[in-house]
């Protein structure tokens, strides 16, 4: 059975999984008047023929069957349900209590599905990935709703990553891929809307593969065109995609989707009710044979249109059923797809869930996100690091991956501080966000020099400076993947805010204005020096390191453990890279 709507002499078959539910209708639109059309029962799926119908119909479906959410079954007719499988929607999803009330009519506010034309097929080339050069994670709107050289009307989309300006600045700075936060369609919280707050990151899916119209009015040609233009400047194109859980959230969220076709296939425990190993209400089961198919033909759509590599979201989730499990079914899926073994896979190796703290433990082909990197780099130039710690953090971490590393090494990412607010705040400024303060992190590894937030005075601001400066010329030196997250490169801020997830405003919104220009320029020649030294960033050369203290002596193991040992001198084959923490200082040579 080929789910989704698909392509038939003269006309298009739908086919969708609601293995529980006693009866399916297809939905077709033609404006707001609604045709339906009873679907055919085959084992676990309901499929029908519709002759007549092409690419550019919209759709939804129907579902009916028992309401017992105890049970793990929410069927209701009244609901209209996206296709898991649908590529384009003709609208965002917009929260309303409707979508939660039994009974209650949703198809004048529910996303339409669209049958989709044939979308050619892009060449398949090498991922352009590599750890000479950083990736480069950035929401697409907060990233361009402020660029001055992006036209107003384009501002905020996929398009404007195309842009011969913002295409010349991820060049200046050696940018080798953008990692781009959900662009997939996503839905509000519900507690958001009565906040006068959207969602701004994307990280609330609702189905896997649907571009988010919002993100994309060009629908799935205007990604397929951005990533063939920062293809041809030599940048790759890596995605953030959610399939740990669903935006429909818990008990009493939405019915959307999943919920409403297959919820007891999709997310549940054995009892049918819903697990929270997300912290969002509910938790896709990846050990269902149904789910890693979706799951697979959504990696395809996206690496079809030319993408190099995935990141995926509170990783160990896929690998669940129910615990974590390094050698888990999506891996080998993965691994034996011809469209997918060259990918490029980037895992977040952790979630809230028991034994949820996975790093290093992903299988041998994968890179993961490293956050002992960050926490302790963070701590050594915050002053209460070791230079032990330090030394195995830039040498890639072989105490976690072995070797050759694969560590993704960041210092700030979406979640948390960006670089300028980790060393101007100690504590997280969330007001905003309309939780008292309560959200994000409480520990943030920062600090402020006696100033919380903003200063006028030199001496702090030089300060800050150097910090900022010390902190890059680290990650630049370290081996293994880099990432920079966008706009660090030139001190932007959030105003102390660390979990900006709901600010899609100039707290969120990268500040082009006020960009730190000598920074830019430090960032800029950072990453020449490291695209020269193949023995700092390549996982594969053998480690033929010296390390000698500042005054030239070699190092030993009482300088590795004394509390206060300053720093050190590391050398390797055609590069010196030398750290002075009193100074607040790296020398790279």
């Amino acid at each position: 059975m080929t789910p989704g709507a698909s392509a038939i002499p003269g006309g298009t078959r739908f086919a969708v999984r609601a293995r529980d539910a006693a009866a399916v209708w297809l939905c077709l639109f033609d404006g707001d008047d609604e045709r339906r059309v009873a679907m055919v029962r085959a084992g676990d799926w309901f499929a029908t023929d519709v002759p007549g119908v092409g690419p550019g119909q919209r759709y939804g479906y129907r579902a009916e069957g028992d309401w017992a959410p105890e049970d793990g079954r929410w069927f209701d007719p009244a609901k209209l349900l996206v296709d898991p499988y649908a590529v384009e929607l003709d609208r965002r999803f917009i929260y309303d209590p409707s979508l939660t009330i039994r009974g209650a009519d949703t198809a004048a506010i529910v996303p339409r599905s669209i049958v989709p034309s044939k979308t050619p097929l892009v060449p398949r080339e090498a991922p352009r990935i590599d750890p000479a050069r950083p990736i480069y994670e950035l929401n697409v709107r907060g990233f361009t709703m402020l660029h001055p050289d992006v036209p107003e009307a384009q501002r905020g989309t996929i398009a404007a990553l195309a842009h011969p300006s913002v295409v010349a600045h991820l060049t200046k700075i050696g940018v080798g891929a953008v990692e781009l936060m959900p662009i997939v369609a996503w839905i509000d919280e519900r507690h958001l809307p009565p906040l006068g707050l959207t969602n701004a990151w994307g990280y609330n899916p609702v189905v896997p593969m649907a571009i988010d119209p919002g993100l994309a009015p060009g629908g799935i040609a205007e990604l397929r065109d951005t990533i063939a233009a920062l293809h041809a400047a030599g940048i790759g194109v890596i995605l953030d995609l959610v399939f740990n859980h669903s935006g429909e959230s818990d008990r009493d969220g939405p019915i959307l989707s999943l919920r409403g076709l297959d919820n007891r296939s999709y997310a549940h425990a054995p009892d049918g009710s819903l697990i929270n190993d997300t912290g969002t209400g509910n938790t896709i089961d990846a050990g269902d044979a149904g789910v890693r198919d979706l799951i697979l033909a959504s990696l395809r759509h996206f690496a079809s249109l030319g993408v190099d590599g995935f990141r995926f979201d509170l990783a160990p989730v896929i690998a669940r059923s129910p615990g974590f499990d390094r050698h888990a079914p999506i891996f080998a899926a993965i691994a034996a797809d011809p469209i997918l073994a060259d990918r490029v896979m980037i895992a977040e190796p952790w979630d809230i869930g028991p034994g949820g703290y996975q790093l290093g433990n992903f299988p041998s082909d994968w890179l993961e996100w490293n956050d002992r990197y960050r926490d302790d780099v963070r701590r050594f130039w915050r002053g209460d690091g070791s230079v032990g710690t330090l030394a195995t953090r830039l040498m890639g971490s072989g105490d976690i991956f072995g070797s050759p590393t694969r560590s993704v090494n960041f210092l700030a990412a979406h979640d948390g501080f960006p670089l300028a607010d980790l060393v101007a705040h100690v504590d997280r400024h969330n007001h905003a966000n309309g939780e008292d303060n309560r959200d994000g992190h409480g520990e943030n590894l920062s600090w402020n020099h006696g100033v919380e937030g903003p200063s006028d005075d030199p001496a702090i601001i030089a300060a800050r400076d150097a910090d900022l400066r010390a902190l890059l010329a680290t990650l630049f030196a370290t081996r293994g993947h880099i990432q920079l997250t966008a706009g660090d490169e030139f001190g932007r801020s959030q105003r102390g805010n660390n979990n900006a997830y709901a600010q899609d405003n100039a707290i969120g919104w990268v500040d082009w204005a006020a960009r730190d220009i000598a920074m830019e320029e430090h960032v800029a020649e950072l990453a020449r020096w490291r695209r020269a030294r193949p023995a700092v960033y390549d996982p594969a050369v053998p480690d033929q390191a010296t390390w000698l203290t500042l005054d030239g002596q070699p190092m030993t193991p009482k300088h590795w453990e004394a509390p206060d040992c300053p720093g050190f001198e590391l050398r390797l084959e055609g590069a010196t890279i030398r750290i002075d923490r009193p100074a607040r200082q790296v020398t790279l040579e």
